[in-house]
């Protein structure tokens, strides 16, 4: 259907007038495909960093690009809503691709994607035997991501919200299901990786952004699915996370949280950070309930052996809870929302 969003001639005069001019239209194409620093910019287009801050600045003062701050760098993006996205997008989507210029930029913009892959695979290596080490203890990743995407099912989802994202790994796999989808990392280590997940992907409806996922700052009361993904055994109060992630919850909006089941790994604390040795059930229950939400369904998958010779092998469990707000707005009471929302607890051993 046609969007006839209103913009009024003020407005409209000057969002052309920002866009009305070469290196102007250029930038919003590249910021249009990724979120880049003055850095990539100036290496991209060849020009000076103040004529590109100038040109930046014009263009965020238009309303047609966000900002945002990730340790000592900060990242541009063109906006992806509003009125300014109106007309932004259909001129670019009217823009020849097969202009020399834009094929310069475009290849450029190639080979400072292939850097960030370099860094982003550099830092991965120099974890990847401890990471190996731990997917040794519990059962294939594949088989977890199918319980994940089997749980989630085929609903489309407007907007997803990652916690603690790491590698963007999850932005990849739900990809066909959301319109929009924000990673969140505390660590710019691991939004380097997550960012050429999505670069490598073509996943130009996610983003990833620094955040302490115990104090989000993303949107309150937007996100359709929240993911927290083998994250919550690095906290010291698990539970801090899951208010968060209510919170980010639009109403009826539903939370994956996938971790450990309680096991006795002690080394773990020493060698990998972990704080917390796994979660059981019941724990899990009484934080989702108290933060506003209902279990939909619980899975245990454990591994075929208990343990081998170099100790217990680990359970993971996933969560799948439910906002029990759209039920509050649909005048159902509270024997009627348990009885719809009953847990169900499938343990499969894989």
């Amino acid at each position: 259907m046609l969007d006839r969003t209103a913009i009024s001639l003020d407005k409209s005069v000057d969002i052309l007038r920002a866009v009305g001019e070469p290196t102007r239209f250029r930038l919003l194409a590249l910021l249009s495909k990724s979120d880049l620093t003055v850095t990539d910019l100036i290496e991209i287009l060849g020009q000076s960093q103040p004529r590109i801050s100038r040109h930046l600045r014009l263009l965020a003062e238009a309303g047609l690009l966000e900002r945002y701050q990730e340790g000592a760098w900060a990242y541009y993006r063109a906006i992806d809503e509003g009125p300014g996205m109106l007309i932004v997008n259909d001129l670019l989507s009217r823009l020849d691709y097969n202009d020399s210029q834009i094929q310069r930029d475009a290849a450029r913009l190639d080979a400072v994607r292939n850097k960030r892959a370099a860094r982003a695979e550099a830092f991965f290596s120099s974890n990847a035997e401890e990471w190996s080490s731990l997917r040794k203890m519990h059962i294939d990743e594949g088989q977890v991501e199918s319980a994940m995407v089997e749980m989630i099912g085929n609903k489309p989802v407007q907007n997803l919200l990652d916690m603690g994202t790491g590698t963007g790994r999850l932005l990849e796999l739900f990809s066909d299901l959301y319109v929009k989808a924000i990673g969140v990392d505390a660590s710019s280590d691991m939004l380097a990786v997550a960012r050429s997940t999505i670069d490598r992907a073509g996943l130009t409806r996610a983003q990833v952004r620094q955040s302490n996922i115990t104090m989000l700052s993303t949107q309150t009361n937007f996100f359709d699915l929240v993911t927290i993904h083998q994250v919550l055994h690095y906290l010291d109060d698990p539970k801090e996370a899951i208010n968060e992630a209510a919170k980010a919850l639009s109403p009826g909006g539903r939370l994956l949280v996938v971790d450990f089941a309680p096991h006795s790994r002690d080394e773990l604390r020493t060698q990998q950070a972990h704080i917390r040795l796994g979660f059981s059930h019941e724990q899990m229950n009484g934080w989702l309930n108290d933060a506003g939400l209902d279990v939909i369904e619980t899975r245990d998958l454990k591994p075929r052996r208990q343990k081998t010779a170099s100790g217990e092998l680990l359970t993971v469990t996933l969560w799948l809870a439910g906002d029990r707000r759209m039920l509050i707005a649909q005048g159902g009471n509270q024997n009627v929302s348990q009885n719809n929302l009953d847990i169900v607890t499938n343990t499969g051993t894989v």
